[in-house]
């Protein structure tokens, strides 16, 4: 992805992996005609007409979002070295941290870091392993999570990968004293202010704290979706509910929301797991919409 300027603002993102997942599993809905439509403007060889055989390839990536003098990082992936219940992200061993440097960035350069939400692959680079001990990974960076999905996570065992990823890549950044856990029940500014600066919105549905992250400096807007939106089929039928959505009704309901808003706008969309360059702007297409991805 080429770095992307809206007024004093510069965001780039920060690749880890793609993973593949079978698409009936992920979004059992999807029809044939569904995989037609999204075809005529969305080519990916993981799709191939049949949902039966077809794949979902999600990338894991992180955005930054530079302004006014402040690196402020978007989600952090899996990060390695992380003992995971599930098999594809196991003990990774990414270059996540290099392909930061190509940025110019160092971990130490990072001044906030946002979490949309708590899930594994949005949190992992939270922290790395030193000396045999879990570490903030950006020492200078204050850590903001969300209070609904730090409290569900602090006493629910239900689903053990986020677990998991909450035992070594949330906690241990709260016991350094680098975490803000903040209510999201109303919009609120993360660095300067709304409409000028980085501020948060919330968007529950997909996780019980889910939010997502609205930035401007002086130009065009920009939304990271987290994961409001997983794959761009779910623009042509916005319906479609994840299998790993806590709340699917009200993620469909958010969804269709954020699509109605950003639709013919001039606002970047930046999606926590689209492939290609990610980044891109949402338009209107009959009566769904369809993804315009930046070249």
């Amino acid at each position: 992805m080429t770095p992307q300027t809206l007024g004093r603002m510069t965001i780039s993102r920060v690749m880890e992996m793609e993973s593949a997942m079978p698409l009936a599993m992920i979004f059992p809905q999807v029809t044939a005609d569904d995989l037609t439509g999204l075809a005529r403007w969305y080519r990916d060889d993981s799709l191939t007409g049949d949902p039966a055989t077809s794949l979902v390839t999600l990338s894991m990536h992180s955005f930054v979002i530079q302004l006014d003098g402040q690196n402020i990082l978007i989600d952090s992936c899996n990060g390695n070295c992380k003992a995971r219940s599930v098999p594809d992200i196991h003990m990774l061993d990414t270059p996540y941290l290099e392909n930061l440097a190509k940025l110019g960035l160092r971990p130490q350069d990072i001044h906030m870091v946002l979490c949309t939400h708590l899930h594994m692959d949005h949190v992992g680079w939270n922290t790395r392993l030193e000396n045999g001990r879990w570490v903030p990974t950006f020492p200078n960076a204050r850590y903001i999570f969300g209070k609904r999905d730090y409290d569900h996570w602090s006493t629910q065992q239900d689903i053990p990968p986020h677990r998991e990823a909450y035992d070594d890549s949330v906690l241990p950044v709260v016991e350094a004293g680098l975490a803000d856990i903040v209510d999201t029940d109303d919009p609120r500014a993360a660095f300067k202010e709304i409409g000028d600066g980085v501020w948060l919105e919330p968007a529950y549905g997909h996780s019980p704290g889910s939010c997502l992250v609205h930035a401007q400096g002086g130009g065009a807007a920009a939304t990271f979706w987290g994961d409001v939106i997983h794959h761009p089929v779910q623009l042509l039928r916005p319906d479609l509910q994840l299998m790993f959505d806590d709340d699917g009704d009200a993620a469909a309901q958010v969804r269709q929301s954020l699509l109605a808003r950003l639709a013919d706008t001039d606002t970047l969309c930046c999606p926590a797991h689209f492939r290609g360059n990610s980044v891109g702007h949402v338009r209107s297409d009959g009566d769904a919409y369809r993804y315009d991805f930046i070249d």
